[in-house]
C-alpha cells in the first residue's frame, strides 16, 4: 500500500537525516495552550522551528531572489521522497507541526494554483487515509507561492475534524448531485464544507465555489482560500476556508502589539502556531477572535455568496 511506503520513508528519514530527526524529537516538547470558545477550542502551539515558515517573505521580489527549496535540485542531499502518481513527490517536512508532517511538491516549478489540481488533492486523501491533506493559497500561508505543493499531517490533531463530526457547528444548506454542502455557524471563521462519495460531482461543486469567489476577488491570481481534505469511509470531506486578508494587523504591529502569526490551513483549523514564546504567553481569546475575523469571511456573508448555487 502507498501509505506503507510513506511510513517507511518517515522512519528512514528521521533516522538518517539529523535535521529532521532532531526537529521531530523537539516536537514532543512543544508547549500548547487551550482556549475555550464555548463548545469548541482553539489550540495555540509554541513551535520556534516554524519561524522559517511564519515569517517567510512571500513578496515577488523576495521569492524571486532565493532558490526554490521545493525544487529537487535545491533540496538537502539527505531529503529523499516517494513518487506519487507521475508528477508529485512526497517528502518528510523537516520543520513539523504534526507528529507526521509531509510536504508534497509538484515536479514542475509552477505557481501555487489549486484550480486544476483539486482532483490531485482528492487522490492524495484517498491514498493517505490516515492523513489530512491541506492546501495554502499563494496569499494564504504558503511559504513557497512559486512552487505548487500540498502538505499533509496525521489525522486528529486539528480540532476542525472533530468539530465537524460533532454536528454542532455545521449544517447542510443544500445537496446537489450527491454532494452535501455545509455551512458553519458561530465558529469565529466562516467555513464551507463539502461531503460526497462521488469524485466527479465533488470536483464540479468545488469549481462552482471557486468560480464564485474568483468573481468576488478579480484582481488576484486565484481566490484566497485554505483547503483541508480527508477521506472517512467512502466519503471525502473538504473544508474550504475563504480568506479576505493574508496576515492580520498584529503581524506588522510594533512593540507589545506585535504577534507573529501568519494564519494558514492548520491555524484556521484550530491549531495556531506561535514561533515566538512571548507571543505564545501573551495571546488572548480576544486576540484569536480578532485575528480570525480579520482574515476570514463571516458565516453570514458566505451564506449569501453560495446559497444560490443549489
Amino acid at each position: 500500500m502507498f501509505s506503507d511506503k510513506i511510513s517507511d520513508l518517515f522512519t528512514a528519514q528521521v533516522t538518517e537525516w539529523q535535521l529532521a530527526g532532531d526537529n521531530y524529537r523537539l516536537l514532543q516538547k512543544v508547549k500548547t495552550r487551550h482556549f475555550d470558545f464555548g463548545g469548541f477550542e482553539v489550540l495555540v502551539q509554541f513551535n520556534p522551528e516554524r519561524m522559517v515558515s511564519s515569517a517567510a517573505k512571500v513578496d515577488s521580489g523576495s521569492v524571486g531572489s532565493r532558490p526554490c527549496f521545493l525544487c529537487q535540485k535545491n533540496r538537502p542531499p539527505l531529503q529523499r521522497g516517494v513518487r506519487f502518481e507521475s508528477d508529485f513527490t512526497v517528502l518528510v517536512n523537516p520543520f513539523p507541526i504534526f507528529n507526521r508532517h509531509l510536504t508534497i511538491p509538484s515536479d514542475e516549478h509552477t505557481d501555487q494554483r489549486i484550480r486544476y489540481n483539486f482532483g490531485k488533492m482528492l487522490s492524495l486523501a484517498e491514498s493517505l487515509p490516515a492523513y489530512i491533506i491541506f492546501y495554502n493559497g499563494p496569499e494564504c500561508g504558503a511559504s513557497a507561492p512559486d512552487h505548487f505543493h500540498f502538505q499533509a499531517g496525521n489525522r486528529d490533531l486539528i480540532p476542525l475534524e472533530k468539530d465537524f463530526s460533532s454536528g454542532r457547528f455545521a449544517e447542510i444548506i443544500f445537496s446537489r448531485k450527491g454532494v452535501e454542502v455545509w455551512l458553519w455557524r458561530n465558529y469565529l471563521r466562516g467555513i464551507i464544507s463539502l461531503s460526497s462519495a462521488g469524485r466527479e460531482p465533488l470536483e464540479t461543486m468545488f469549481h462552482m465555489i471557486f468560480e464564485r469567489f474568483s468573481a468576488l476577488q478579480p484582481g488576484l491570481p486565484e481566490p484566497m482560500m485554505n483547503i483541508l481534505t480527508y477521506k472517512t469511509g467512502q466519503s471525502w470531506i473538504v473544508h474550504i476556508i475563504p480568506r479576505k486578508q493574508h496576515r492580520p494587523a498584529q503581524y506588522s504591529a510594533e512593540g507589545k502589539d506585535r504577534l507573529i502569526i501568519s494564519p494558514a490551513s492548520v491555524d484556521l483549523g484550530g491549531v495556531v502556531i506561535t514561533p515566538r514564546e512571548e507571543d505564545f504567553r501573551k495571546i488572548t481569546t480576544g486576540d484569536l477572535t480578532d485575528i480570525f475575523r480579520q482574515v476570514c469571511w463571516p458565516d453570514d456573508e458566505l451564506h449569501h455568496v453560495i446559497s444560490d448555487l443549489k
